[in-house]
């Protein structure tokens, strides 16, 4: 049997660290808690974890402050880190997306999703390299089976939910998905997320994909749709 998955979870709450601990004995995770930010991230460099909780609120230094440490320390950046938000508040979860997360959790929640999500992160981290399905549009290319976008040669990382909506977006040009189309092959991802949330991993798509992105188009009381391109035009006009 492969060696127990090891999980650092950085959370100054004793009631929720306790009720993840023991989901993770129950998912056959070991798990290690550190209570503050500061000694959280020196856990993380004598540990070097499999995958990092992070909790936003933490005495000491904030989780984002751990996460951006991490994410620019080379051998950390690679560590999967999924951030607990105690007030689900839209600009903490895209904040902590920009920073490199590789997903949130917005509290309350259930173990059972956590581990979830956990599981889909820790799955994607060790996809093999295989002969990867393309999905391009302008000068960014979707790899399906790798989990990755590249704009030329640059990855930008994505969490398993924006994958999923944009891969969505992307196979669809032209049409309007609602929120719940989107959530349904999100689900279907092995990631749960909850409908308000669609808008949230949108507005960090836009944002990852930079200002001058617009084919995301929002439609009005029903979803989003991905604009078809104009053939043979592009802004750079290019050939």
């Amino acid at each position: 049997m492969s060696h127990k998955k090891r999980i650092l979870l950085i959370e100054d709450e004793e009631d929720i660290a306790a009720l993840i601990k023991l989901q993770a004995e129950i998912s056959g995770y070991k798990l290690h808690v550190e209570v503050d930010g500061i000694n959280g991230f020196r856990a993380i460099e004598r540990e070097k974890p499999d995958l990092v909780i992070l909790d936003v609120m933490l005495p000491g230094q904030n989780g984002f402050d751990v996460c951006r440490k991490m994410k620019n320390t080379p051998e950390l950046k690679n560590i999967p880190v999924i951030i607990l938000s105690a007030k689900g508040e839209e600009l903490d979860m895209v904040l902590g997306l920009e920073l490199g997360a590789d997903d949130y959790v917005a509290k309350p929640f259930s173990p059972k999703v956590l581990f979830s999500r956990i599981k889909a992160v820790m799955r994607r981290g060790k996809e093999t390299p295989k002969a990867s399905k393309m999905l391009a549009f302008e000068d960014y290319c979707l790899e399906v089976d790798r989990y990755q976008l590249k704009k030329g040669d640059k990855n930008i990382p994505l969490t398993l939910s924006e994958f999923g909506i944009l891969k969505r977006l992307v196979a669809n040009r032209g049409k309007v998905l609602t929120r719940n189309q989107l959530l349904d092959d999100i689900n279907n991802e092995d990631s749960f997320i909850v409908d308000r949330n669609i808008d949230v991993h949108i507005a960090s798509l836009r944002k990852k994909l930079g200002p001058n992105f617009d084919l995301i188009e929002t439609v009005r009381g029903v979803g989003y749709r991905f604009r078809e391109e104009a053939l043979g035009v592009s802004s750079g006009s290019k050939k």
